[in-house]
């Protein structure tokens, strides 16, 4: 099995606000001496992850599966993906006072289990249980909410403490995916961290980009004699052509999933489903700006990773009759042909998509990354 999958994608958004900064507007990045739109890295996975498209390829969640459960963990929880939370400290302490504990002991045996998952918030008077809450997002594994359950339902049959030995909850994830492809770090127990097998860069716009602005206004369906707006506003949006560069360790991913060979298939097409076909979740109610990627290049090797992005550091600027999308295709290309030749093929084989064309599959596309 060849250890890297590349895949360069590019997927044309409508004016959107798909990844915003602490203003409001969207994210934007300088490259090539152009602005560029951009979408973060971080704002990619989540919405892949939690996305059903994901979900559904990694099969039947965990509802039915796991009835015996007292901790609320999250509304629909999977039997193959974690649960990034600081409040299992919360979760456990309403699981016990559930179970009839006293809230005294509820909320001393709540931070004995949470600690163990990193250093939990100091107290606060206006907020009852932020001494239960961990200072850092922690990705719990299903392995460890399992061994989670299981301490707080005996807990509350025997109606005393954890012990020590019973507080060893931290697990070597093998069935969270998430984890898997996406890693988490652990700073006081790092020997149960794990390294990300799945790369992913932040996407930008082949193009050179503006952010506009776009003034609504609201009107009072009840107030007759008003002819005014009731409220007003401005947001900003942008559009254009976005280049994605994904960069996936499939041995590692295989090494994190316990050499798991089924689940890691399952995985790496639940991913390629959610990155063709998953867009960010950003205002997504007032854009509508849902698209699948027009373009994949996949690439599969042993050889060292490398990203294509420095064929947009010149922005694209189609002239008359030229066809945005074609030209960055074409980019792509020779950037690609260009790396072969000063450094020697690097990559075994390769596979595209291209929807203007009509050329390639999606199933060929997950077949050619799975094996």
């Amino acid at each position: 099995m060849a250890r890297f999958v590349q895949l360069h994608l590019l997927t044309n958004y409508p004016p959107a606000n798909l990844n915003r900064d602490d203003t409001g507007r969207p994210k934007t990045a300088l490259m090539g001496d152009a602005l560029r739109l951009r979408v973060s890295s971080q704002s990619e996975k989540r919405a892949w992850r939690n996305s059903d498209v994901f979900k559904s390829q990694l099969g039947s969640s965990a509802a039915g599966q796991r009835s015996e459960d007292v901790v609320k963990w999250e509304i629909a929880p999977h039997v193959n993906l974690g649960t990034r939370t600081k409040e299992a400290g919360v979760r456990i302490y309403e699981a016990l006072v559930a179970g009839a504990i006293k809230e005294k002991d509820a909320r001393e045996w709540a931070r004995l289990v949470a600690g163990r998952f990193g250093a939990l918030e100091k107290a606060e008077d206006d907020k009852p249980l932020q001494d239960l809450k961990i200072k850092q997002l922690c990705h719990v594994s299903p392995e460890e909410k399992s061994a989670i359950d299981a301490l707080v339902k005996k807990c509350i049959e025997r109606r005393s403490a954890p012990t020590d030995k019973e507080l060893d909850l931290l697990r070597h994830p093998h069935r969270a995916v998430d984890i898997a492809m996406f890693g988490r770090m652990l700073a006081d127990s790092p020997s149960y961290g794990v390294e990300a097998a799945v790369q992913v860069a932040h996407a930008i716009t082949v193009h050179k980009t503006t952010v506009e602005d776009d003034y609504f206004s609201a009107v009072d369906d009840l107030n007759r004699d008003d002819k005014g707006a009731a409220h007003i506003g401005e947001r900003g949006y942008g559009a254009g052509l976005f280049y994605q560069y994904v960069c996936i360790d499939r041995t590692l991913l295989q090494e994190n999933l316990g050499e798991d060979t089924d689940l890691t298939k399952k995985s790496l097409a639940a991913l390629i489903h959610a990155i063709t076909k998953v867009s960010p979740i950003g205002m997504q109610n007032s854009h509508a700006s849902r698209a699948h990627a027009s373009f994949v290049l996949a690439e599969k090797g042993d050889q060292q990773p490398r990203s294509l992005v420095q064929a947009f550091l010149k922005p694209i600027k189609p002239r008359d009759g030229e066809d945005m999308h074609e030209l960055a295709v074409s980019a792509i290309d020779k950037r690609c042909g260009n790396f072969d030749k000063v450094y020697g093929a690097c990559a075994d084989a390769r596979y595209r998509v291209n929807v203007e064309e009509g050329e390639g599959s999606l199933a060929e596309l997950v077949a050619f990354v799975q094996e």
